[in-house]
């Protein structure tokens, strides 16, 4: 079984039967009763084949993202159970938000540099989607909705965002009790991040509005936030700590930021992805968990 899943990410990575087939010492023929094989045993079509190209149905799409992380799986295992420490070392380039990256990977990268001393990282924050493959960036962290295709996501946290301003905002002007009383606040969010998109009571709503400061940094947001200059909606991995502490106050706390936006370790589509990868993603889910800790 292991031998036609790494035969189908082959044909995957090298976009032919015939290539994949010469990685693997076999003929094309082979390949291709391997493959219907694989098919037939799923019972679903998981390749387009034509004359001149093949390309992957829905469903191929699917099982090739599973496949992907079944093998880097099962490599890692065997990595670890024989002794190849060797294969958890090298050169890893992360890239992550800046605020999250600041507050939730910098500060734990210790722990990852003590556990794999062999492993070199670079680690640059950065709130643009940065070409991962152009940019030959190994792994990067992003707050999304969806992951883009050619790129493998691993879910490690939820990214809840809430309505919240100083309490010195808030006292010099009515906190508003409806949705609809925003209209008459200060609103505040970086270039890119209006309309807000909530969920309340009555299911999804857009609010509609302009910041009263541009800027296209979600960390001058947070300290205006902080200062007293408006409402603002804020990632509680984020804003946790200020609200613990008094600082923000959450504002109509019937209303969310849509919750399908998640928080993804990336990186690119690959047969077998890099035992430094695998590592790193498997420390960030240790370090996240569920509930992850900004939850608590």
């Amino acid at each position: 079984m292991e031998r036609d899943y790494d035969l189908f990410a082959q044909v995957v990575q090298a976009g032919s039967l015939s290539a994949a087939g010469r990685k693997l010492g076999i003929s094309p023929a082979m390949a291709s009763k391997r493959l219907a094989r694989l098919e037939s045993r799923l019972g679903t079509r998981l390749i387009h084949r034509t004359t001149r190209r093949l390309s992957l149905t829905d469903a191929g799409q699917i099982f090739h993202d599973d496949v992907v992380a079944i093998l880097a799986a099962v490599r890692s295992a065997e990595a670890r159970f024989s002794g190849r420490e060797r294969l958890e070392s090298g050169a890893l380039r992360i890239t992550a938000p800046t605020s999250f990256g600041r507050l939730h990977v910098a500060p734990h990268l210790k722990g990852f540099l003590d556990a794999y001393p062999r492993i070199d990282v670079q680690l640059d924050l950065s709130d643009a989607f940065v070409d991962l493959i152009g940019e030959r960036i190994d792994l990067a962290i992003r707050i999304a909705t969806t992951i883009s295709a050619g790129l493998v996501g691993h879910h490690l946290a939820a990214s809840r965002r809430v309505l919240c301003a100083a309490p010195s905002y808030l006292e010099a002007r009515a906190a508003p009790v409806r949705i609809q009383d925003l209209v008459d606040h200060h609103l505040l969010a970086a270039e890119g991040q209006m309309p807000w998109r909530l969920d309340g009571p009555d299911g999804a709503i857009t609010v509609e509005g302009e910041s009263r400061v541009r800027s296209n940094s979600s960390e001058v947001v947070r300290e205006l936030t902080l200062a007293g200059a408006g409402i603002a909606l804020r990632s509680l991995w984020d804003v946790d700590r200020d609200m613990a502490r008094g600082r923000l106050a959450r504002v109509l706390p019937d209303y969310e930021g849509s919750s399908s936006a998640g928080i993804y370790a990336v990186h690119p589509k690959v047969a077998l992805a890099p035992a430094t990868v695998v590592a790193f993603v498997a420390y960030l889910r240790g370090l996240y968990g569920s509930p992850a800790p900004w939850e608590l």
